[in-house]
């Protein structure tokens, strides 16, 4: 799998982003988040090898704390 292959429904992102806000959504945010759902699934992996497991759960994913730059 390429690091560059989207990884989430670009016409679901867009509906829900316009659905919330009116907003259109620009042709580079889906690799953008696809980026961020790579790394929160990466971190994931990593917990679930730390904890010995072979199965990501739903308490493997972590929302990232701060830094944001809104």
């Amino acid at each position: 799998m390429s690091d560059s292959e989207v990884l989430v429904v670009v016409s679901k992102l867009k509906n829900y982003i316009k659905s919330q806000s009116g907003m259109n959504t620009s042709g580079n945010a889906a690799p953008a988040v696809s980026a961020m759902v790579r790394q929160l699934c990466d971190d994931a992996i990593a917990r679930a090898q730390k904890d010995g497991r072979k199965t990501v759960m739903d308490r493997d994913f972590q929302m990232p704390s701060g830094g944001g730059d809104a």
